[in-house]
């Protein structure tokens, strides 16, 4: 007993000081910025280097500011009588070309109105208690691109879907076939039988030959209802027509046939009825809207355009390429590493420069691509590959056992990656996504080098204009792109940490 009775306290324990406040501003700081010599130190050594950033760039871009005025002398110096800082007025006076590059100021609404539409499908998406997200990817992914090409590209409507697929197979197979007969060629004149190389060659390029020609030939009866579309009198509406009851009986058929498939085949009818109206209200089947080139595209709408589409269309190249590493299929394996690892071991830069000046040198002379075209289906190949690997971590953070449960449960093993292993690696990857997605945007200030005008092509073309030459006229205007790129960056940031918590929301303590 006495050994144990050492241990108990014979006297009241000492007071303890009053607690700090454990609220507030003042509690903040003394529990994080000065509760030691070394952090009150850094603390005021950070204020200090603030103070000298943010209060300059205030004064700058707010208080020393020109606000208003019609040419340069409203930001010089000498007219103000004090120092100028941010010269607003060039923003304003340039603001349509940040905007729309140079576009034809008459079909700037067809601009507005592919942003508006444009918004109008992705905040529902964002958004996660609006219902009918299925229907509204499919809108945004599938037919809003098409919609913002005619929008933005203009034209006719010369084929509606029958004569634009006609002509998309015919004059791939042709071009397929040319490159066959060069390759056939190239092997004949390269030195006859004593050579292995020369024969292999010309087999291949004679075998390309014939496959194509053969795909023409299976492809026949497309092509003559293409022709026949076209020598009618009425080649848009004999189109639209003929695609409606091709699209309405495939629907009706795959909506159950005469038990079930009355609702698809309405739906189908409905959804052609609207589209003939818009056609005619656009005025589509009379030579349709005016050609706007995409040399004549510029600004923020480049900037979208490319941003968007790489993210988009590099998503499924990543996806794909991440699947095909891990396949136990040699050549697919194969294939997906090299890919990778090619696409990752050259710069941005040289891929804009081989998709714009090189990549035409490689096609047949019948067969040509827009040079926007080409500049985004490099973006969205680079960074599918970057894409790929992220992806790839992801998917290596899935147990083992998930696929074995789905496997023991009589899952295919695509429907095991489709709704078991992908959306649970996409989940751990969201941060690594979205910083690549934030990189490509970024990264679209490249496509200046090519001729290109984006946000910042727009902005540096704005610099020759006399009319506005200032001493802050350069830095006004990359303090207004770089709000831009922050704003829509941060934005992406914000949302991608959103999606991250609401994801995880299962494995919070």
């Amino acid at each position: 007993m006495s050994d144990t009775a050492s241990f108990v306290r014979q006297d009241l324990a000492p007071q303890r000081p009053a607690p700090l406040r454990a609220r507030g501003i003042v509690a903040f700081a003394r529990s994080r910025l000065f509760n030691t010599p070394a952090n009150a130190l850094l603390t005021i050594v950070g204020v200090l280097l603030l103070w000298a950033i943010i209060v300059p760039t205030v004064r700058f871009l707010f208080v020393d500011a020109v606000w208003a005025g019609a040419d340069r002398t409203a930001c010089l110096a000498e007219t103000a009588g004090h120092p100028v800082g941010a010269c607003w007025p060039f923003v304003q006076a340039k603001l349509t070309q940040f905007i729309y590059g140079f576009y034809p100021e008459a079909e700037r609404w067809r601009v507005n109105l592919t942003f508006l539409l444009a918004a109008i499908l992705l905040v529902p998406l964002l958004i996660p208690r609006v219902p009918a997200k299925t229907t509204n990817a499919l809108l945004f992914f599938i037919a809003f691109p098409f919609v913002a090409f005619f929008l933005l590209y203009g034209g006719g409507l010369q084929g509606f879907v029958i004569g634009w697929v006609a002509h998309l197979v015919s004059t791939f197979l042709v071009a397929i076939g040319d490159a066959g007969a060069r390759l056939a060629e190239l092997g004949a004149g390269a030195g006859g039988a004593s050579s292995a190389f020369p024969t292999l060659l010309r087999v291949v390029g004679e075998g390309i030959v014939w496959l194509s020609t053969f795909l023409l030939y299976v492809s026949f009866p497309l092509l003559w209802l293409r022709d026949q579309i076209l020598a009618s009198g009425q080649p848009l509406w004999a189109d639209v027509a003929a695609t409606a009851v091709i699209v309405s009986a495939v629907a009706f058929a795959v909506g159950g046939g005469i038990r079930t498939g009355w609702r698809a085949l309405l739906v189908s009818l409905i959804v052609f009825a609207i589209i003939a109206g818009l056609i005619r209200a656009m005025g589509l089947d009379r030579g349709g809207l005016t050609v706007v080139d995409t040399r004549q595209w510029g600004g923020l709408l480049v900037t979208l355009v490319v941003a968007v589409t790489g993210i988009v269309a590099s998503m499924p190249v990543g996806i794909a390429l991440a699947l095909g590493r891990r396949s136990t299929i040699p050549l697919i394996r194969l294939f997906s590493i090299g890919f990778i690892e090619f696409w990752r071991g050259v710069p941005l830069i040289t891929v804009l420069f081989f998709a714009t000046y090189m990549l035409p040198l490689f096609l047949p002379g019948n067969f040509t691509v827009d040079g926007l075209v080409r500049v985004l289906i490099g973006i969205a190949l680079f960074a599918g590959a970057y894409n790929a690997e992220v992806i790839r971590g992801g998917l290596q953070a899935v147990p083992r056992g998930q696929e074995e449960a789905a496997a023991a449960l009589g899952l295919s093993h695509g429907r095991t990656i489709g709704l078991i292993v992908l959306p649970q690696a996409l989940r751990h990857v969201i941060p690594g996504l979205v910083n690549s997605f934030i990189a490509l945007f970024k990264d679209t200030s490249l496509v200046s080098i090519v001729a290109l005008f984006d946000l910042l092509g727009s902005l540096r073309a704005s610099f020759a204009d006399p009319a506005w030459a200032t001493p802050t006229t350069l830095f006004t205007g990359f303090a207004f792109a770089g709000i831009i790129y922050f704003v829509v960056c941060f934005a992406m940031s914000r949302y991608s940490l959103f999606v991250e918590r609401r994801l995880n929301a299962h494995q919070r303590n």
